[in-house]
């Protein structure tokens, strides 16, 4: 009951006035007594946590919190793409003549979702994958590369539902819920981390600084249920073939390769 309680609550907020409430009430001192019901209604590890549940003055920053030093471990091979974020990989795919991914049935556009043309010919035919957060899940986004970030841009100005159904029923959550672009060049190409807001105007709080990433920094954080997309260049990535979709991911784990052959094949 309690967890259809927050799922509802959650999800039929999103415009600008209502999600404008919630992000109010998130914040203030009086949410701080809903923090162990909904600990208990997504069955959240305290184990992990880098406070006990009494340290969280708000709902928000205890959504937002952060893990305990060592409690996810980085793969550190440099040709190895890692999970940005705990995660539902809901799909891997091939981006289709167009620009177009196919995502439950319904079709997104990649030009719409990073809004460039001039980059949008960097991931013509190549590969996306796509993690779903749900409030159950820990929030904050990691880089799942060592690189340089070339540019960083913000789209949108709502933001929809972008769970499974919200994926398939909802106004094309990927491509016009409010996101933050971030465009990385790695060891052998360049890859994009799009983070797609689920929730108020602006619930995507970015916090690295200066151009340079290493492999599991911090990046940003999300305020509620979000998604991340990664969108790789043609014949740059090849996703593990272990990986089969709906699969559970942490921070740190390898999700695929970057191609330094373009003569590779698929690996484990």
């Amino acid at each position: 009951m309690k967890q259809s309680f927050y799922r509802l609550f959650i999800e039929l907020t999103n415009g600008k006035i209502t999600s404008g409430l919630l992000k109010r009430f998130a914040r203030s001192n009086a949410s701080r007594l809903f923090v162990p019901s909904f600990c208990k209604a997504y069955q959240i590890n305290q184990d992990e946590m880098e406070k006990t549940l009494a340290e969280y003055p708000t709902l928000h920053d205890f959504f937002t919190r952060s893990l305990k030093q060592g409690v996810r471990y980085i793969d550190q091979d440099p040709y190895t793409i890692v999970s940005p974020v705990d995660a539902v990989i809901e799909d891997i795919g091939l981006i289709k003549p167009g620009h177009i991914i196919t995502v439950k049935e319904k079709d997104y556009s990649i030009r719409e979702m990073i809004g460039n043309d001039e980059k949008l010919d960097s991931y013509t035919d190549g590969c996306y994958m796509i993690f779903y957060l749900s409030p159950s899940h820990y929030h904050r986004i990691h880089s799942p590369v060592t690189g340089r970030v070339l540019d960083q841009w913000t789209l949108g100005q709502k933001s929809y539902p972008v769970n499974k159904y919200g994926l398939k029923y909802g106004k094309a959550a990927l491509s016009k819920n409010y996101r933050t672009i971030t465009e990385v060049e790695h060891i052998t190409g360049k890859l994009s981390i799009v983070k797609v807001g689920a929730m108020f105007v602006n619930s995507i709080e970015v916090i690295h600084n200066g151009d340079q990433l290493a492999k599991g920094d911090e990046m940003a954080y999300f305020s509620f249920g979000s998604t991340v997309v990664l969108l790789f260049e043609k014949n740059s990535f090849t996703p593990l073939t272990t990986i089969q979709t709906p699969y559970d991911i942490k921070v740190g784990e390898r999700v695929g390769h970057i191609n330094h052959d373009k003569n590779i094949n698929q690996q484990n």
